[in-house]
C-alpha cells in the first residue's frame, strides 16, 4: 500500500519542483543514487520500469526507502498498461508515470487513489487525461513536443493545467528558467542529471553536489514563478 496519498504526492511535486528519473538493475546502485538525491533535498523520485525483473528491484528499494529515506515519495515510471500499474501499486508505489495516455490505467489508479501522470503530446490528450482524473500531466518527450513554448501555449487557454515535462530538461539555470517561466509545475530529469559517467565511476558525492545545485536553482525559480500547491 502507498505510504503517501495522491494529494500529498501532487503537493510535494509542486513544492520541490523536480523529480529525478532513474533505473539500474543493481539495487545497491539504485540505493546509492536515491540516497545521494535524498541528501541533496529530493523528496519525489521516479524509478523507471525499464529492465527485466525491475519490479523485484523496486520492491526492495521501496522497503529500504521507507526506513532509510522516510520522507521520500518513491514512484514508478515507464508504465504503459493497467496490469503493470496494478503490479507496482501492490508493491507500494506512491505514484505511477507513463510515457503515453492509456485510458485503461485510470480506473486502476483511481480505485486505489494513486497519483497517475500520463505522457501527453497535445492539448486534446491533456484534456482527456484531466477528464480521467489526472492531477499533473506529463508532457513527453518534452523538447520534441514543443518545449517551453508548448507549455506556454497550453497554459493560455487551460491555466488550470499542471504540467511536468520529461525529456529535454537539463539542470542548467538557463534551461530550467525557460521551463519554469513557461509555467511548469515540476520537471522530470534523467540522464542529464544522473549521468552514466557518474554511475560508472560510482561518484555519488559528485551526484549529490550536482543534484543539490539543481535543487537550489529550482527553489529560486519556484519563488520567481510560483504555482498553486
Amino acid at each position: 500500500m502507498a505510504r503517501f496519498t495522491r494529494i500529498q504526492v501532487a503537493t510535494k511535486m509542486a513544492e520541490t519542483g523536480m523529480v529525478p528519473v532513474f533505473f539500474h538493475k543493481d539495487p545497491e546502485t539504485c540505493k546509492s543514487v536515491i540516497g545521494a538525491c535524498y541528501r541533496a533535498g529530493v523528496r519525489v523520485f521516479e524509478f523507471t520500469n525499464r529492465g527485466d525483473f525491475a519490479h523485484e528491484t523496486f520492491a526492495e528499494l521501496n522497503k529500504w526507502a521507507a526506513v532509510e529515506c522516510p520522507e521520500l515519495i518513491l514512484g514508478v515510471g515507464s508504465v504503459i498498461d493497467a496490469p503493470t500499474a496494478a503490479l507496482y501499486i501492490q508493491l507500494g508505489a506512491n505514484f505511477i508515470v507513463s510515457p503515453l495516455l492509456n485510458e485503461d490505467i485510470a480506473p486502476v489508479v483511481n480505485r486505489r487513489k494513486i497519483l497517475w501522470s500520463p505522457g501527453c503530446g497535445s492539448v486534446t490528450e491533456i484534456s482527456k487525461a484531466e477528464s480521467l482524473g489526472v492531477e499533473i500531466v506529463k508532457i513527453f518527450p518534452g523538447s520534441q513536443v514543443g518545449g517551453p513554448k508548448f507549455v506556454s501555449a497550453v497554459k493560455g487557454p487551460m491555466p488550470w493545467t499542471s504540467i511536468m515535462p520529461t525529456g529535454g530538461v537539463d539542470p542548467s539555470e538557463a534551461n530550467l528558467t525557460e521551463w519554469f517561466k513557461a509555467g511548469v509545475t515540476c520537471v522530470g530529469m534523467g540522464s542529464q542529471l544522473i549521468s552514466s559517467e557518474l554511475i560508472k565511476n560510482k561518484d555519488f558525492e559528485k551526484l549529490e553536489e550536482n543534484v543539490k545545485n539543481a535543487m537550489a536553482i529550482v527553489k529560486k525559480l519556484r519563488q520567481t514563478f510560483p504555482v498553486k500547491v
